[in-house]
Formats: C-alpha cells, structure tokens, sequence
C-alpha cells in the first residue's frame, strides 16, 4: 500500500488554540510526549509577554523556561489532555503518524500526518466531527518525499557542530535583515553594532554558513533526486484556504 501524508488545521476550545486567538501576532510550536510538553513561542511584540506567559503558567505550570527577547522556550509541568480535547490524543489512537510539532498560530492548530490506509483518516476525521472541531484539508497526496530526510533532519545534525559565537554572528545577520532582498544591514553596520571588527564577525558568519549548508547538502540531494513535479506537490500552503472535503 502506498504511503500518504495529509495536513490539515483545525480550530475548537482547547487552552493552546485560546492563547493564540487572543494573541494573533504570536506562532506557537508544540511537541508533547502526553506526560510533558516543550512549547516554543515567537513574540513579533514583546510587550505581551508577561501577558503571555501568565496565561501558559495558568494551562499546567511550568518546570523550566527561557526568553531571548524574541521567543519563549518552556517545559510544561504535565499533560492535562483527554481523549475529549485533545486531537493528538486521538491521532495516537489511531493507525497514524503524527509528525510534531503542533503549530499553532491565530486560532488554528497545524497537523501532519503519515497514514497507509484512508480508513485510519476516516476514522479521524469522524471523531473530530464528533468533537466539533472545525477542519480545513491543506494536502492530501500520496508521499513522494523521503522519511529519512522528513523525519530525521533534526537541529543536533545541522547545528551541533557551530560555536556560540558562530550562532550568534547567524542570528544578528538573520534579525538586523542582512539575508532579506534587498539586505536591510551590510555586514560592516552589523558588525559595528556588535562593536567588532567587520572581518571578525565575517569569518565567524562564514563558518556558520558553511557547516550548514554542508549539513543540508545531503538532504538537498535526496530531495534533488525526486522528479519536478513531485517536488512541487510537496508544497504546502499554511496561510491559504483548500478544499474542505476529504478526497479519495
């Protein structure tokens, strides 16, 4: 039987999608083992955080957390989802591989799935009706990818190898806009608002830049093996409406 991945958002009362209605700047990521969760949450506006962060210490309390200005990382003490509430729960009662995380983002929560039969999806699909969560089918389409590089590409492989200051020198690019079109900073006002030598901040950049495209290339490879129209397929468009039905 062939393998399919199918995505979908949905929307219904649970404490995650609440948070992100409420506050419609914020992207919030998910990835829960049903005992505890670790929440990443990106803030365009950091005036909400402690606003914010109220409302996830309400949910179950938190063990650990981190803030960098621009994103929350967190530990929650306990999974509180049932059955009734929680879609993931369901995904796991089922035939179906889930592929965290869950992202949630102005109401919606954002899954994928790996499934062999369409009965398995039926059954899903059923009981989120059931539930009265609202549905909206993203991609349904036979997988044309490739699990490892889908479901093994993790930050260890890509990012173990860089230095803190490395790091660094690739987030202050990345965030003073020096990787937009056109670039926002160049590399000489970055620098000097790090206050170190252009060539000093270069070369840390470079090597960062290098280790990673390094990491990537063998993804790149695989995913270059597929043909045009396969990759096209692999697609997916988050912030557009599809086709509401389940096609067979």
């Amino acid at each position: 039987m062939p393998l399919f991945e199918f995505v979908f958002k949905a929307m219904h009362d649970c404490p995650f999608g609440n948070i992100s209605r409420r506050f419609p700047s914020l992207k919030m990521f998910v990835w829960c083992n049903r005992e505890h969760e670790v929440i990443e949450v990106i803030i365009p506006k950091r005036e909400e955080y402690p606003a914010i962060i109220k409302e996830l210490s309400r949910i179950g309390g938190i063990v650990n957390g981190s803030y960098d200005g621009s994103r929350i990382h967190l530990i929650s003490r306990k999974c509180f989802c049932t059955m009734d509430n929680s879609i993931g729960k369901n995904i796991d009662a089922l035939d179906l591989l889930h592929v965290s995380p869950v992202v949630y983002e102005q109401g919606w929560e954002y899954y994928r799935l790996m499934m062999f039969r369409h009965e398995d999806l039926k059954k899903l699909l059923l009981r989120l009706e059931q539930m009265g969560v609202k549905v909206e089918i993203l991609r349904k389409v036979p997988f044309d990818g490739f699990i490892a590089g889908s479901l093994t590409l993790t930050a260890d492989a890509l990012f173990s190898d860089l230095t803190e200051k490395q790091m660094d020198a690739l987030m202050s690019a990345h965030s003073n806009g020096y990787y937009r079109l056109p670039r926002k900073l160049p590399l000489t006002m970055i620098a000097k608002k790090k206050r170190m030598p252009r060539t000093t901040f270069e070369e840390h950049l470079r090597k960062a830049e290098n280790k990673i495209v390094t990491g990537l290339v063998p993804y790149l490879e695989m995913f270059r093996r597929a043909p045009i129209e396969k990759r096209e397929n692999l697609r997916v468009p988050l912030r557009t409406s599809s086709e509401k039905h389940l096609k067979e």
